[in-house]
């Protein structure tokens, strides 16, 4: 049986943009705003990807957290824009293809509940095949440029998401904003807009990219024999690009994955796939991809300035 699923994971090659709109507002609908600098969103789980709602411009609908994207995205069905005023060549790039000249906006001033984001460029790109697929009113997808300024705990086990506004030093705004328990940290290196994770699978040493909308691990094919045995193929997947491009790749699980002594993931869903494409635009030389299966076994705080990851006590669960 073949499933489709999306890789959400894109890059935008900075241009400049141009003044479209005056003031436009971001709400999501329903944030529990906890102070001045601190927003916590609750979030569905749409097949893996995280789904919050929110209203933007008169409109209210789905946004899909994506650190894999770099800039905000918004979907062209609902969102009309024009290509920027440049001679410069623009591409956005999904895992399997490329978009062409993908519309912009700049929007002055872009604001989650009161915190405030200002001068906030955003992609216009179609993702109408995404909301057929998963059933959802999409309006866009948030990424990098909006999240790199806040510490995002990504909590898998209450399905909910706090930002809290960090300064230039990636030291939090507001303190002690945290009820649960950080119980481990491991720094990552910031490639552009990825976080670049180092780690071990059957202890060979591998690079992987973090990316909250990646439905399934990736994996290169193309990676050390040692490490590639501990993936026990299963079935075959049909895999869907942003422009709606697919592919079949391999699909199974990975073991063995470890990013120190004390943090280490159990059987994760996986698929095997060529990520030379993605790395040739990102400028990196990543082995692999972690996604949905990463956030779900560890709660996660991400913290772009420090360039950290900090890990949370998970629950007790009675037996």
């Amino acid at each position: 049986m073949r499933i489709t699923f999306y890789i959400l994971l894109l890059s935008t090659i900075s241009l400049f943009g141009y003044n479209e709109q005056s003031y436009q507002i971001l709400s999501f609908t329903q944030a529990e705003f906890l102070s001045k600098n601190t927003t916590r969103i609750p979030f569905k789980l749409v097949d893996h990807l995280i789904v919050i709602e929110a209203e933007l411009l008169n409109k209210k609908g789905n946004f899909i957290i994506d650190t894999g994207s770099e800039t905000l995205i918004l979907n062209k069905k609902h969102f009309k824009g024009r290509t920027a005023n440049t001679e410069m060549p623009k591409q956005t790039s999904g895992v399997i293809d490329f978009i062409e000249n993908p519309l912009e906006k700049h929007l002055r001033e872009f604001i989650i509940k009161d915190l405030v984001i200002q001068n906030t460029f955003s992609d216009v790109i179609d993702l109408s095949h995404i909301e057929i697929s998963k059933k959802i009113h999409l309006l866009g997808i948030i990424g990098y440029d909006i999240l790199k300024d806040y510490e995002i705990f990504i909590d898998m086990y209450l399905n909910q998401i706090t930002l809290s506004k960090v300064d230039a030093k990636g030291e939090k705004l507001d303190h002690a904003i945290y009820l649960e328990k950080i119980i481990d940290s491991v720094n990552f290196k910031l490639k552009k807009h990825t976080i670049v994770l180092e780690a071990t699978v059957n202890d060979e040493h591998l690079k992987f990219g973090l990316d909250t909308a990646a439905e399934y691990n990736q994996l290169n094919k193309k990676i050390n024999k040692k490490a590639l045995t501990q993936f026990f193929p299963k079935r075959r997947l049909q895999l869907t690009g942003a422009s709606g491009k697919k592919i079949e790749v391999l699909a199974g699980k990975l073991y063995r994955v470890k990013l120190t002594d004390s943090i280490y993931f159990g059987p994760m869903q996986t698929i095997l796939t060529n990520l030379n494409q993605m790395n040739n635009v990102f400028g990196t030389k990543l082995d692999g991809i972690l996604g949905y299966e990463f956030f779900r076994q560890q709660r996660t705080i991400i913290n772009y300035k420090k360039e950290k990851l900090y890990f949370v006590k998970n629950p007790l669960y009675r037996q």
